[in-house]
């Protein structure tokens, strides 16, 4: 069973929560995430003409509490949230997508033509003795369904 995704705040960011309310941890996406309509049309998975579309899904069991960050060829970062997605349209070709968390980095070469779409899973793994990530190519049809109940916290182009 997955639990309910939490309305945005009222400045627009969102928090992913977890425990109880008197032991509640938030992780928090520092600025505004999309509108609720682009999100729904995100969900739709369809190709944006004359570009490639990434989806980036971060959705496990053992990842709760991080934010991790998220860079294409070295661009400007995006903050991701578990149970959180991102999509990103760029231009055809080899990209290098780097996530960054307090403990580490971890990278992944994708590569795509335009009108195509990918999917990408930030996995995560978040103990007590530390965390790790790691960035690996997608299933689109697990990916799709892994979306349906995720927030979208960055839509890129």
């Amino acid at each position: 069973m997955t639990k309910p995704m939490q309305p945005p705040n009222p400045d627009g960011t969102y928090c992913f929560a977890t425990g109880k309310w008197h032991s509640r941890k938030l992780t928090c996406t520092p600025t505004p995430i999309p509108p609720e309509s682009v999100e729904v049309e995100a969900k739709r998975f369809e190709p944006a003409p004359g570009l490639l579309t990434v989806y980036v899904v971060r959705k496990r069991w053992g990842d709760a509490v991080n934010q991790v960050r998220l860079t294409v060829d070295g661009g400007a970062p995006v903050v991701t949230t578990p149970e959180s997605f991102v999509r990103m349209r760029m231009r055809p070709g080899l990209h290098t997508f780097a996530a960054a968390w307090s403990e580490g980095t971890a990278e992944l070469a994708v590569t795509g033509a335009a009108g195509d779409v990918r999917v990408v899973e930030l996995v995560g793994s978040v103990w007590t003795w530390g965390s790790t990530y790691r960035l690996e190519h997608g299933d689109m049809a697990e990916g799709r369904t892994r979306v349906a109940r995720l927030r979208l916290v960055a839509d890129v182009q």
